[in-house]
């Protein structure tokens, strides 16, 4: 049984499309997991992208009569719906076949609902073709930090209040989802969500602000992870500049990152969610100033795949 990762996009706010950013990446956010034979995908924005020609490729290759091709199933979480979040949904390839589905989840919007939301922002006011127009199956759920989705090993989702949940009724092959919501950003809220398998737990924290003293309910929500996927957008001296200060933002700092990681007894701390402005070179030297950390940090980069 699997449990892989692979950073599709890195960047935070905006995409980069330049020379200097190849290292680290330039798409944002979009981070594929896949867990024994179902993929999982966090956050849609232009990463996504080229997960789906990828997975588009695959599908046709998988057989040479069209009705005899493996389905592109997949579950997309979305941690909130700010632009570099959900940008690449209408360009995600699979969503144009008739026999893909996919099931998503993510916050409402206020009083708005998530799929009110996704259909008339990033289709009907912005996009050639409406949601109700695309051939593949959509289903678009609303997903908050009092429910827990469960994946069974047949594919069916269940979404169920966290309060009725009992860990102990879920069998050995199932995907257990739940979500600790922020609140500095944006307005209202942003997910981090865990992803447990048997005895293996990734921890998704992106666009999250740490506390003065830590976020001592976060801690408790990824404490013992075995990989913590963190956001990193600033420096302490982009954080806390005299010119343009980045508090209240909505995004931590590198040192706020291990810090966190630190004190939830993270096995493997990954950054993630860098500032536009920060090329290859930057955060080069940024790896090289933290070498002495006790923290096991890594610096994520488009295409790394990791295995938990």
């Amino acid at each position: 049984m699997t449990f892989k990762v692979k950073f599709r996009g890195t960047r935070g706010s905006y995409p980069t499309p330049k020379a200097t950013h190849l290292k680290y990446g330039g798409n944002t956010s979009c981070v594929e997991v896949n867990v024994r034979d179902r993929l999982i995908i966090l956050d849609a924005g232009t990463g996504i992208i080229e997960l789906g020609e990828s997975l588009t490729r695959e599908h046709i290759l998988s057989g040479s009569n069209i009705d005899e091709r493996r389905p592109i199933k997949a579950t997309v979480i979305l941690s909130h719906i700010h632009l570099d979040h959900i940008q690449g949904l209408p360009f995600f390839s699979p969503e144009f076949l008739k026999t893909t589905k996919l099931e998503i989840y993510g916050p409402d919007s206020g009083k708005e609902k998530l799929k009110d939301t996704i259909s008339s922002l990033m289709f009907d006011k912005s996009f050639p073709v409406s949601l109700e127009e695309i051939q593949g199956s959509i289903n678009i759920n609303s997903f908050s930090q009092r429910q827990v989705l469960v994946i069974k090993e047949n594919g069916e989702h269940i979404l169920s209040n966290l309060t009725d949940f009992n860990k102990n009724d879920t069998e050995k092959n199932d995907i257990v989802i739940t979500a600790y919501k922020t609140t500095a950003h944006p307005k209202n809220g942003c997910l981090c969500i865990k992803i447990s398998y048997k005895d293996k737990v990734l921890v998704y924290a992106t666009d999250k602000e740490c506390y003065v003293g830590s976020d001592k309910k976060f801690i408790e929500f990824a404490y013992g992870c075995d990989v913590l996927i963190h956001d990193a957008q600033y420096t302490h001296q982009d954080y806390i500049s005299p010119v343009m200060p980045k508090q209240g933002y909505g995004h931590s700092t590198f040192n706020m990152a291990i810090e966190t990681a630190k004190l939830a007894k993270a096995k493997k701390l990954y950054f993630f969610h860098y500032d536009p402005n920060y090329d290859d070179n930057i955060l080069d030297m940024l790896d090289k100033d933290f070498k002495n950390m006790t923290v096991d940090f890594n610096f994520s980069k488009e295409n790394l795949e990791i295995v938990l």
